[in-house]
């Protein structure tokens, strides 16, 4: 029962009953298209063609009468159109007098289907019983469906006027649309029989040859499920989708065991990834370490200033006031570094959106120096940049002001006198691909080599101690590196011969350095 239930479900049997379906339906669609259609179509046709041969014959009598042609034989070519169309023509004057006809017994019939006609009795010759028996009409032309009770022929019937006065009677003989159809159907459900036949026929020949080759790749498939990658598709000289999809299955069945045998000499690997996980483990809880470190300090300061002000330990008013200002000094840097690390989170994982504009990078580089002015003259610090020229690049002015700053600040803190010098020297150099460098350097120790890299990570400083008197989060550095990193330009430091200089680069525009 199973077996016969899963033939049912074959490709096979889906291929002969989808044939035989469409066989069908277009045998149902062509029925009722004959039935529906034809005999509209049929008595369409013949009516546009009584029509075109009134409009003929009628241009026939214009052109003898306008221009006295007498090369037009009238009657010859009335002959002609009734022979070629088997129509039957008939010709009075205004006077009822007789000019043409194409048969001896026309006259009287015309005659009898006019009297009809004028005395309103055309119904006893209505095809089907329909009293509306006119399928054209206009100012004139008349153009019926009549039944010859009699001999039982259907015709068209034409009552024409024609522009000299002439009135014209055409009659077609049209055969039983009901037996044609009839006739149509049965031999349309003949040919649908046939089809069922044939396609049947086809179907299994062609579903044989199909499904053998399917069933042979719906084994492979079974067996590459357990991992048995031994079983090969046997290509055929045919170049066909079927021979394609095998030589597809043959390949993925060597990539998957290629793949299967490259995750096991994988897994040696994972234990040394394991190991890398315990090391990105220590990296986080170093980082948890230096942020708890650098907001216990000013917690613990705030704290104990604050206890004192309550307990009144110092009571004169200076005192009071020192206790105040440390207060509010660490709780600005708590302020600063959490609002630094917020920032840099923002655009290490493109939560921020940067903003930019063509600016002047000297002006915003002047700028910097004069608000460091103060740091500067404390620290005997002088400092060394070409103010002359123009430069404008294209950059979010905001974050750019930032590592102008960092940058500036950072030579301040850790500018000492060499060789009789303690500078600061701003360049702006031109580079290719449309870029600038920008480079401040100052005298000082240098950077150890070891150490180059990891200046850059947040909280990060050469001083391990982190002595506060110097200031500072430890995040400027790692704020460049993030701003750089959106922007995709070049950044770092380079040891020099008497200090050690920073540098990052920015986009211009085409002709802006002057």
């Amino acid at each position: 029962m199973e077996k016969l239930k899963n033939q049912f479900k074959s490709i096979r049997v889906k291929l002969f009953t989808s044939l035989c379906i469409v066989v069908i339906l277009i045998v149902l669609f062509l029925i009722i298209i004959n039935n529906v259609v034809l005999e509209s179509f049929y008595l369409y046709s013949k009516t546009e063609n009584i029509k075109t041969v009134y409009e003929k014959i009628n241009t026939y009598y214009n052109e003898i009468e306008k221009n006295g042609n007498s090369n037009i034989n009238i009657d010859e070519e009335l002959n002609k159109i009734s022979i070629k169309n088997d129509f039957d023509i008939l010709i009075k004057n205004d006077e009822n007098l007789l000019l043409y006809s194409s048969g001896k017994e026309l006259t009287t019939a015309i005659d009898k289907i006019n009297e009809l006609i004028m005395n309103n009795k055309i119904s006893s010759l209505n095809y089907k019983g329909n009293k509306d028996v006119i399928i054209y009409k206009n100012n004139k032309v008349v153009i019926r469906k009549i039944v010859d009770l009699r001999s039982s022929i259907n015709y068209i019937f034409l009552t024409g006027e024609l522009d000299n006065g002439n009135m014209l009677y055409i009659r077609i003989p049209i055969s039983s649309i009901q037996e044609s159809v009839r006739i149509s159907n049965n031999l349309l459900i003949l040919i649908g029989g046939i089809s069922i036949l044939i396609a049947g026929i086809i179907a299994s020949i062609i579903s044989k040859k199909f499904t053998q080759p399917i069933t042979e790749l719906n084994k492979i498939a079974t067996n590459m499920s357990k991992l048995d990658f031994s079983k090969k598709y046997i290509e055929n000289v045919a170049d066909d989708e079927i021979n394609n999809l095998g030589k597809s299955i043959n390949l993925m069945s060597e990539k998957l065991e290629a793949t299967i045998k490259q995750l096991r000499e994988t897994n040696v690997e994972l234990e040394k990834d394991i190991e890398e996980k315990s090391k990105i483990d220590e990296m986080r809880k170093q980082f948890i370490s230096d942020v708890s470190h650098e907001l216990k300090t000013p917690i613990a300061l705030i704290q104990g200033y604050a206890e004192g002000l309550v307990e009144n330990v110092n009571t004169d008013e200076e005192s009071r006031k020192f206790y105040a200002e440390v207060i509010l000094d660490e709780a600005g840097k708590m302020d600063t570094l959490v609002k630094s690390l917020l920032e840099l989170m923002k655009l290490e994982y493109g939560k921020r959106k940067l903003t930019n504009t063509k600016f002047d990078i000297v002006e915003l580089i002047n700028e910097v120096i004069r608000k460091c002015k103060v740091m500067l003259e404390e620290k005997n610090i002088k400092v060394e940049f070409d103010q002359s020229k123009k430069v404008t690049v294209i950059a979010d002015n905001f974050y750019i002001d930032q590592v102008v700053t960092n940058y500036f600040t950072n030579a301040i803190k850790h500018a000492i006198e060499v060789n009789g010098k303690k500078q600061i020297k701003i360049e702006i150099e031109e580079r290719e691909n449309n870029k600038v460098r920008i480079k401040v350097f100052n005298t000082g120790e240098k950077i150890k080599e070891e150490n180059l890299n990891k200046i850059w990570q947040r909280f990060y400083k050469e001083d391990t101690s982190r002595n506060r008197a110097e200031g500072g989060t430890g995040i400027g550095l790692a704020l460049v590196k993030a701003i750089m990193n959106n922007y995709q330009n070049n950044y770092g430091v380079q040891n020099k011969e008497d200090g050690v200089e920073f540098y990052f680069e920015l986009d211009i525009p085409i002709g802006d350095v002057s």
